[in-house]
């Protein structure tokens, strides 16, 4: 059944893509009174295809060419996905208030048009999320900041860097952890579009995400040791009073059938277990994705920092990500282990934010109350 399940993801997919096309087609057919839908269907289906090809097939690529065709895509994806939504909502309420067809298609394609575009601008702008956290063990009080999915690339470069640095920097934090994905793609895969973190007033560690991996994880990794970054790869390092655990991507346990390319790898299981953990001291957890929290409070983590599921970053799929993951955002507890999973500075695919936000993590954890 494992096995099937990549095929019948896909087919879904397929299937509802093939739906989604078909019914848009069919209602902007009605909408501008055209007798044959198949003009209306070719044009959502030759959009889709590039949509899906620019996405796919360029993800790696580099050159202005490439480039273009990937921003085009991508922004193109978010705005089919809401003008679905659009178009369903204004059936929706034609149903409780009658307008003509044609006033029912420009309302649905500027609804689209005002929700991609002010998802873009919210994806621009870098919220600060705050919180404190208790830690025993702790003598005094130490400032972290938490920076995931960056996802330098097609969207984001050097002067967003520059931005995410600034008002990093400007929290006066004692140490930067960054959890994976910091590039999606090769295009920007270059030490001009590294040099920002240079800039940053405090120590700095990372471990891999599977952006990362599928950009070039070494070679990543290289620019980032050059600079002077602490990489951390199935290791265990000491940072003032903390004790920092740093796990490349991977999956929980050995049972679990692993995403992402997870399968091949090691276990979160299998790689703790051989570390040389102090359980009494303080101890941050640094890993791409929020899985296996309950490894992490075996061993003794009291913060787990992890990023991945960006919130769904687009909505409605925040809904779905909050089923998958059950550490989907914020600050939550397992017994006496507190996680953060931040929702990500940067953005995926759309450069697009609608429901959800792109924060720089400031976490202030305090010793316990004597």
């Amino acid at each position: 059944m494992r096995q099937l399940f990549p095929l019948l993801f896909f087919a879904l997919f397929f299937a509802l893509l093939a739906g989604a096309n078909f019914y848009l087609a069919k209602r902007f057919s009605f909408y501008f009174d055209l007798r044959n839908p198949r003009f209306m269907l070719a044009t959502f289906a030759g959009l889709t295809i590039f949509m899906l090809a620019g996405i796919i097939g360029f993800t790696n690529a580099q050159g202005t060419f490439a480039n273009s065709v990937y921003i085009a895509a991508s922004i193109i994806m978010g705005f089919l996905l809401y003008l679905l939504l659009a178009v369903a909502a204004v059936d929706l309420l034609n149903l409780l208030v009658k307008t003509n067809a044609k006033m029912q298609g420009l309302a649905s394609i500027a609804l689209a048009v005002a929700i991609t575009g002010g998802g873009i601008l919210n994806a621009q702008y870098k919220r600060i999320s705050k919180e404190e956290i208790v830690i025993p063990g702790l003598h005094s009080s130490i400032t972290i900041a938490h920076l995931s999915d960056i996802h330098i690339g097609h969207f984001w470069g050097p002067k967003t860097l520059q931005k995410i640095v600034d008002k990093t920097n400007a929290q006066q934090p004692d140490v930067v952890f960054i959890t994976g994905d910091l590039f999606d793609g090769k295009i920007r895969l270059t030490s001009k579009s590294l040099e920002p973190l240079t800039h940053l007033n405090a120590p700095v560690y990372f471990v891999e995400g599977n952006h990362d991996g599928y950009s070039g994880a070494n070679e990543i990794k290289q620019k980032l040791r050059h600079i002077g970054v602490e990489v951390l790869e199935n290791e265990v390092t000491h940072f003032n009073q903390l004790q920092i655990i740093g796990l490349n991507h991977m999956r929980a346990t050995n049972n679990d059938p692993g995403m992402h390319g997870t399968a091949a790898k090691p276990s979160m299981q299998s790689v703790l277990s051989q570390l040389n953990i102090f359980p009494d001291k303080p101890t941050v957890l640094l890993h791409h994705s929020p899985d296996g929290i309950e490894l992490a409070n075996k061993y003794g983590v009291n913060l787990y920092l992890a990023g991945h599921t960006h919130n769904g970053q687009l909505f409605p799929f925040n809904f779905v990500v909050r089923g998958v993951y059950q550490y989907n955002k914020g600050l939550k507890k397992f017994k006496n282990t507190s996680i953060y999973t931040s929702q990500g500075v940067g953005t995926f695919g759309p450069p697009i934010r609608v429901g959800t936000k792109s924060e720089i993590v400031i976490l202030k954890l305090k010793p316990s109350a004597k």
